[in-house]
């Protein structure tokens, strides 16, 4: 028998790209991807007679309340679904490879270009559940987080990455306020699928940063977008995160990303990279290659 993935948060915009590319990228896998219509991971003896039921051999979890917002309104529907939930799953794969998604909204943004050994400092709940959630899972030594940052990709639903949320508020004939002093490092959905299916294969498991090798502020990705999605023109409003209003955000979230980038047969690309091949209108919908074997 093939050995059985198993994928939480398939809905979601990762989730998605780790199930279709999975016959590419991870053609020794039996995949079965779980949406929260399939199960609510927060119902817990549902989720360990799921578990039991398919008996995984790894499990991929990507299922999150990862909106910042709704984070700060409800930190205890948070916390039960980014810190309980993952803490459940992970006890549950006490003896099989387990690889978390996390985020670089662990750290407090105020230094930026993170590596594994910084300490976290989050400035908002979403942050800080993610970083409990770590936390819990790291005490299993075969388990593996990744820390993620700004995804960009076309998911199914239309409304996933950030990418369709600016194109959305632009086509209701709203302005997109962009920061030009907040800085990320986008990557596609597509890279990230391709790079955790080859974590898999390197069995090393720990904590690792994933994000583009470009550090761009929010008014430059915009810029960057705009051959791409004329929807945008003539939408995109420059202005500071001094004038933010809202949920704490951190300014700088770029992250160092050699840890996870020796152990890859390809080099993670930056932002304007994957726009110049032309994946930025989703002709990469379900995959992502850089030409090598």
């Amino acid at each position: 028998m093939i050995p059985r993935a198993v994928i939480t948060g398939a809905a979601g915009l990762i989730g998605q790209y780790l199930v279709k590319t999975a016959p590419r990228w991870a053609p020794d896998w039996g995949v079965q991807g779980l949406t929260r219509a399939d199960l609510e991971l927060t119902e817990t003896s549902n989720v360990e007679a799921w578990i039991h039921a398919l008996n995984p051999d790894l499990l991929i979890h990507c299922a999150a309340l990862s909106r910042t917002k709704d984070c700060e309104q409800d930190p205890a529907s948070a916390r039960r679904i980014n810190v309980e939930a993952t803490a459940h799953l992970a006890q549950l794969s006490q003896t099989i490879p387990f690889i978390f998604l996390s985020s670089g909204e662990v750290f407090d943004g105020k230094t930026g270009w993170y590596g594994e050994q910084d300490e976290p400092n989050p400035v908002n709940v979403y942050g800080q559940t993610k970083l409990e959630a770590e936390r819990a899972v790291l005490q299993n030594p075969l388990h593996t987080v990744v820390r993620i940052v700004l995804t960009a990709g076309t998911s199914e639903t239309g409304d996933r990455g950030f990418v369709e949320d600016m194109c959305r508020t632009a086509r209701a004939g709203k302005d997109v306020v962009l920061y030009a002093d907040e800085f990320r490092c986008p990557l596609p959905a597509a890279v990230i699928a391709r790079v955790i299916w080859e974590l898999v294969d390197c069995k090393k498991p720990g904590l690792y940063h994933l994000g583009g090798c470009e550090r761009l502020s929010r008014w430059e990705i915009g810029e960057a977008l705009l051959p791409w999605y004329p929807e945008l023109q003539g939408r995109l409003v420059q202005s500071s995160a001094r004038n933010h209003v809202g949920s704490p955000r951190p300014a700088d979230l770029s992250l160092r990303c050699d840890k996870i980038q020796n152990l890859l047969s390809f080099r993670i690309p930056g932002f304007h990279e994957w726009l110049s091949t032309g994946s930025g209108r989703g002709s990469d919908l379900w995959d992502y290659h850089d030409g090598s074997p």
